[in-house]
């Protein structure tokens, strides 16, 4: 369901060595999950960005980058298929469980 998203996310968030997976994993997650309650608020798909930014979320900026790639996917939804479902936790879990996956593709990506 949201396998396109996560690389998204994860690609537009590279990780930095002060920072655990589980931190950029969760992080990865809030910025879903905002995506996921703007959908269900009404908010329009190209206001969502600014809307979130404008609500001073407490992850760490660069996260931000990865708003658009989700909201192209989460908006291609429909609002009664998003309630009632965690979409936040789902990319937080996954991350955590393809982590070193993604590091790899990073690395692949950074040397080309």
């Amino acid at each position: 369901m949201i396998r396109i998203a996560f690389a998204a996310a994860l690609l537009a968030a590279p990780a930095y060595a002060s920072e655990t997976k589980e931190e950029s994993c969760k992080y990865q997650g809030q910025v879903m999950a905002a995506v996921q309650q703007a959908r269900l608020d009404r908010v329009k798909q190209e206001e969502v960005e600014q809307v979130i930014l404008d609500s001073e979320p407490e992850w760490p900026e660069r996260f931000s980058n990865a708003i658009p790639q989700l909201a192209a996917h989460v908006y291609t939804m429909k609002r009664r298929d998003l309630r009632g479902v965690d979409l936040g936790g789902v990319l937080e879990e996954q991350c955590l469980q393809n982590w070193d996956q993604i590091q790899a593709m990073q690395q692949q990506l950074q040397s080309n």
